[in-house]
């Protein structure tokens, strides 16, 4: 009862603000995008898709949206388009980038359209002074299940797997194991330890916890599937990445071998790379990411996807602005959600002083508009400033309006 007359005030008070900013947005026009700034963050990973620099949107009408990912000349590239642009027609904005070079895009380029899209959300949920996932539909959990990988070891692998359960995460990964150091990675050896440790790990969790490994796509075929049935009466929650992901065909043939539930997408992008093993039903999980993926439009239209065909989301571990974003995507998502934790919990980003919450190994959706992060330019060195627009091709649209290709 509480809760509903809580939200009820907050609707009723949003609605009231909502009428007065139309009327003064009606009064000074669309709102247009007038300079994208791009931050280097010093402890971003050395790996073009899981870069943490900071992308800010600026507005005309003082609002500014923060994003994630990207490298300085693949946001560049794509900033350059979004000068002038009315920054909620989001859908748009993202056609016009990811088509704009007229050759799709690729896996890097994607990060950084991302990183801008989910600057384009926050703008839109801070003009409408409310969270981004009341915008997709409203909340379908209560909060994130979450599941950790490189838990902090607690002794032995059984006590870590253990501990981890016991402080709240639904799950604890491991991976394949790894050969000794300056030994070759002898395949057969390295299932055998493997089936070990699951053992170990099985008896740490107990006989009501979870557990998933990653095979992290260093078996070959054959392997794959060995590893596969000998951890079958161990029930993984899932395994990941089984095989190299060039060829996401193989899954057709590797699909009727296994029988543990198969998670893969974390080396993909866009819903192209995904969309046969999902309707196929090659896999049980989708990895796919933000801001991977080209950001919260598009994995937006993988979840409905999934959903379509009961695939669920186990996105791979991200950035904190874009773990705050899966937040709002993954909480609007009605079918199986978990999501990948790097350690005990969140570390202290200086440049980000507000972003996710966490707790008791989940991740709990906040009122705050937007996607809810603060950030403090202060604290990071701008590497990009783009003011100028810039259109490579010509876009062409049809009569109605909408992109289609040059």
């Amino acid at each position: 009862m509480e809760r509903r007359s809580f939200l009820r005030s907050v609707s009723m008070g949003a609605g009231a603000w909502l009428a007065r900013t139309s009327a003064a947005r009606a009064a000074a026009g669309p709102m247009k995008i007038k300079r994208i700034r791009y931050y280097a963050d010093p402890n971003t990973r050395p790996i073009y898709n899981q870069s943490s620099n900071i992308v800010t949107v600026e507005t005309d009408q003082g609002i500014t949206g923060i994003g994630e990912g990207g490298t300085k000349d693949t946001v560049e590239q794509c900033a350059a388009m979004l000068i002038g642009e009315d920054p909620g027609r989001i859908d748009h904005l993202w056609q016009m980038m990811y088509r704009g070079f007229f050759y799709p895009a690729g896996r890097e380029k994607l990060h950084a359209l991302g990183a801008l899209d989910l600057a384009l959300w926050d703008i839109k949920g801070k003009g409408l002074d409310t969270p981004v996932y009341e915008l997709l539909g409203g909340l379908a959990r209560d909060h994130i299940e979450c599941y950790s990988t490189g838990f902090p070891k607690r002794g032995s692998l059984r006590e870590t797997a253990r501990a981890c359960v016991e402080s709240g995460f639904r799950a604890f990964r491991v991976g394949v194991a790894d050969p000794s150091e300056g030994r070759p990675f002898n395949s057969r050896e390295m299932v055998h330890r493997s089936v070990e440790m699951c053992r170990e790990i099985r008896e740490g969790v107990g006989k009501d916890g979870d557990w998933a490994i990653d095979y992290h796509t260093r078996l070959d075929f054959a392997d794959a599937v060995r590893l596969s049935t000998l951890i079958e009466d161990l029930e993984p929650y899932f395994v990941e990445d089984l095989v190299r992901s060039e060829n996401p065909g193989v899954y057709r043939t590797l699909r009727p071998q296994v029988k543990v539930p198969i998670a893969v997408g974390e080396q993909f992008g866009d819903r192209w790379e995904l969309n046969e093993l999902v309707e196929q039903h090659l896999i049980d999980y989708s990895r796919v990411s933000v801001p991977n993926c080209g950001g919260i439009t598009e994995f937006m239209k993988i979840a409905a996807m999934c959903e379509t065909h009961y695939v669920g989301l186990v996105p791979h571990f991200t950035g904190t602005l874009a773990t705050a974003a899966l937040v709002h995507s993954c909480g609007v998502f009605s079918g199986p959600v978990l999501m990948e934790m790097l350690g005990a919990g969140p570390r202290e980003v200086p440049h980000l002083p507000q972003n996710f919450d966490f707790r008791n190994g989940k991740l709990w959706p906040n009122r705050r508009p937007g996607l809810g992060v603060e950030f403090d330019p202060k604290r990071l060195k701008m590497i990009a400033e783009i003011t100028e627009r810039s259109r490579p091709i010509p876009i062409y649209n049809r009569p109605d309006g909408s992109i289609t290709n040059w």
